[in-house]
């Protein structure tokens, strides 16, 4: 056997440090998250806000949040289960529902802390980036008023791939849209060739408002309609047809801007007449398993008999 060099001596493994356990769960990125939240010396009390945007199998979560030392403070959050006052009940985390959530999220914390009106962003959609130069500093807003800056946000993607076209990028334009700013480039929205370094804002807005899931409810219903009956069941539960995608989220964008308030909590009242059921003593279980047991047994010999 040839002689191995020990690569990793005992030295090595006494100085081996473990990484943070969300670090080691893939739930936080503390690199990035050192540069989203570390405050200016010079200011007191004035902290960053992220725009966190999250999403599970069923949602779109986006927050917006500021770090103290024992822990984040949410100052507002909004959810695409939300869309459904609103008149949107299918199809909560497509990129259109990102879209949605994040309008929702960013007009929610205007009208909270009282500059909705001054910034209403931007209600004619169409995909195109903002930006407004103001004392030698870019706002990402129409117009800044002399007054009352606009409330800036960073966006926190946590440990998502910043690819281009995903839906985390929906939900900031509809923040941005919505009077949020958020520093941001067309350079990851839908419709940005990196090769011929042009945007095409048209393709942005088709997506914006689920163009992409009308055509591939076309082409599903043409090529096959089972896999579409399968697909597509909760929209065709809803009556929402590919056609009438564009005028069913343009109603959900006006509604949103109408009310953008949280629905109230209703009191939850428990059912007291429940029981749970008591558990069973260690001879009541061997005596179940004994009685399955007896009827397999009894159940093979009445086949072998036959």
């Amino acid at each position: 056997m040839p002689f191995v060099r020990v690569q990793k001596s005992k030295s090595y493994y006494s100085r081996y440090q473990v990484k943070f356990r969300r670090r080691r769960e893939g739930k936080t990125d503390y690199r990035q998250r050192k540069r989203l939240c570390t405050q200016a010396k010079n200011k007191y009390q004035s902290p960053k806000y992220r725009l966190v945007v999250r999403f599970t199998n069923r949602k779109v979560i986006c927050q917006i949040i500021y770090a103290l030392v024992d822990g984040d403070r949410v100052l507002t959050q909004a959810s695409s289960t939300e869309l459904g006052r609103y008149g949107l009940k299918v199809g909560l985390k497509n990129y259109a529902a990102a879209y949605c959530t994040g309008l929702l999220c960013a007009r929610r914390l205007l009208q909270k802390v009282g500059l909705d009106e001054t910034y209403e962003g931007n209600t004619e959609i169409d995909g195109e980036v903002v930006s407004t130069e103001y004392d030698k500093k870019t706002y990402y807003v129409d117009e800044v008023d002399e007054d009352k800056r606009p409330f800036r946000a960073l966006l926190d993607v946590g440990c998502k791939p910043t690819t281009s076209g995903c839906r985390i990028f929906g939900a900031l334009k509809g923040a941005a849209d919505g009077g949020l700013d958020v520093p941001h480039s067309n350079k990851r929205f839908p419709g940005y060739d990196r090769d011929a370094k042009e945007y095409d804002a048209d393709m942005h807005r088709e997506r914006i408002f689920g163009g992409h899931v009308g055509e591939y409810m076309e082409y599903l219903e043409e090529e096959d309609n089972q896999k579409y009956q399968e697909h597509f069941a909760s929209f065709i539960a809803e009556d929402v047809a590919a056609d009438g995608l564009e005028e069913l989220y343009e109603g959900v964008h006006e509604k949103i801007r109408e009310d953008p308030t949280p629905a109230e909590k209703k009191d939850f009242t428990p059912d007291k007449s429940f029981k749970r059921k008591a558990k069973l003593t260690l001879d009541e279980r061997k005596a179940r398993v004994q009685v399955k047991k007896d009827a397999k047994k009894a159940e093979l010999e009445a086949d072998d008999d036959e």
